[in-house]
């Protein structure tokens, strides 16, 4: 049976392992729902009219065997009346109807088979799409929970990279320093070396000293104490 060929990979489709294949799941999810929601449509229509042909051949069956009731009966009650040549034609229509029977049994069993089968792919598709609605929003919640922690981890690459930065900088104004720090010991080297008699003749040669001040200086000795 087509139909049966055609869907025959619903049935032993593993909806965990689409999902583990799936390259980019956030966008994957509602895509593939959406075929599968198209595919159980199509195979709900198809599995109806399966059940529907599993019903007429029920249906056929049951009136054949319905007929062959009626023609046993029939055969009963004209021997009862004595005819046994009316009997024989309601017995030989009976067997005619048993033979009938025979094939029509035959094809109501093909088609309980199909019916099933084609139940059993429904109720698996059906399952497997309540499944996926179920995890729908906890996948999608989690892929958000790995999106923001990879943005996470860049703001820390990117903060790492900052205190790098300010490292060097500091490191840069400590060569800065130390630079400064040497040319001014050349230039206090440049200067040659401190005359101490020149310098302190120097303050006695400036005849900044005042009679006022050497008495007041006096004074002040006076009453401190220190003369």
């Amino acid at each position: 049976m087509s139909i049966l060929s055609r869907f025959q990979d619903i049935i032993s489709s593993n909806v965990n392992a689409l999902l583990d294949r799936m390259e980019d799941p956030e966008k994957m999810i509602d895509q593939y729902l959406r075929n599968m929601l198209k595919d159980l449509a199509e195979v709900k229509k198809n599995t109806a009219s399966v059940m529907a042909e599993e019903s007429r051949a029920k249906r056929l069956v049951d009136d054949n065997e319905a007929e062959v009731q009626k023609y046993h009966d029939f055969a009963k009650k004209a021997i009862s009346a004595g005819n046994d040549d009316d009997a024989r034609v309601f017995l030989a229509k009976k067997q005619e109807l048993e033979d009938i029977g025979v094939n029509l049994a035959k094809t109501y069993a093909i088609a309980h088979e199909n019916a099933s089968k084609m139940r059993q792919m429904h109720d698996k598709l059906a399952s497997d799409i309540n499944q996926l609605k179920q995890r729908q929003a906890m996948l999608k919640a989690q892929i958000s929970v790995a999106n923001t922690k990879e943005r996470m981890n860049q703001i820390n690459d990117k903060s790492g990279r900052g205190r790098g930065g300010v490292d060097s900088f500091n490191r840069l104004e400590e060569k800065v320093a130390r630079r400064l720090d040497e040319a001014s010991a050349v230039s206090e080297l440049n200067e040659g070396p401190v005359d101490e008699a020149s310098n302190l003749a120097e303050k006695y040669a400036s005849g900044n000293s005042s009679p006022a001040v050497d008495d007041e200086l006096e004074r002040l000795k006076a009453e401190m104490g220190l003369e």
